[in-house]
């Protein structure tokens, strides 16, 4: 029954969800948490480059969206809403941390600052099948960090959260033509780059080592042995 109550509330529109949340229904403001999670946290980590900063501050933006919800008249929908909160809360978050960054160099005597890598997450029971596939993982996503900041909320958007050209252009307040001309450049932008040192991890690719190798090597000596001299 539970389960049932639950898929009843992730189909409810935004507006009912909405209505809802303004008379601070625990339920509905969980449900929409759970439906924009995901979008709002890569528009966030497509900001400021960083799980744990991305993920504070979408916590911040939820705060600020939920107190702010009764001046929520459904002018634009609910998710462009709530996207324009998130890219606001992280494009402030990144001005306050390269001020912080600039201060701290300065009193450093050095202007040099690093960027924490996004790191990837996979499992698999074969180690050199993991170890090349985080690599691919690592090498795309350091490439997607790599690109402008305008081109790079534009691809995150379309290409990754798979907004259309209307939702893109609402959530970063851009005319639709800006937001095609952006999406092509860092289509290009990001085709170079990985073509730059996709070859030399292609010569890892589809790995037959450690415990496959011992796997097959084990079974082929075996039959070996059963048939004899």
């Amino acid at each position: 029954m539970a389960a049932i109550i639950e898929r009843v509330r992730d189909q409810q529109p935004d507006d009912e969800l909405v209505l809802r949340a303004q008379a601070k229904h625990p339920d509905a403001i969980r449900t929409i948490i759970r439906r924009y999670n995901q979008r709002l946290y890569r528009l966030a980590r497509a900001i400021v480059r960083n799980d744990e900063v991305a993920e504070e501050v979408l916590q911040e933006a939820y705060l600020k969206a939920f107190a702010a919800l009764d001046c929520f008249r459904g002018d634009a929908s609910l998710a462009t809403w709530l996207s324009r909160i998130t890219i606001n809360e992280a494009l402030g978050r990144l001005r306050r941390q390269r001020r912080f960054m600039k201060l701290h160099a300065e009193l450093a005597g050095t202007h040099q600052a690093a960027i924490i890598p996004f790191p990837g997450a996979l499992s698999t029971d074969d180690p050199e099948r993991t170890m090349a596939q985080r690599q691919l993982l690592q090498l795309v996503e350091r490439a997607c960090d790599d690109l402008p900041e305008v081109y790079r909320l534009v691809f995150v958007a379309r290409v990754i959260e798979g907004l259309s050209v209307a939702e893109t252009a609402a959530a970063l307040n851009l005319q639709a033509g800006t937001v095609k001309t952006r999406l092509h450049r860092a289509r290009t932008l990001l085709r170079r780059g990985l073509e730059a040192q996709i070859g030399p991890l292609l010569l890892d690719a589809f790995p037959f080592a450690g415990k496959r190798c011992e796997r097959l090597t084990a079974i082929v000596m075996k039959k070996i042995a059963s048939r004899g001299p």
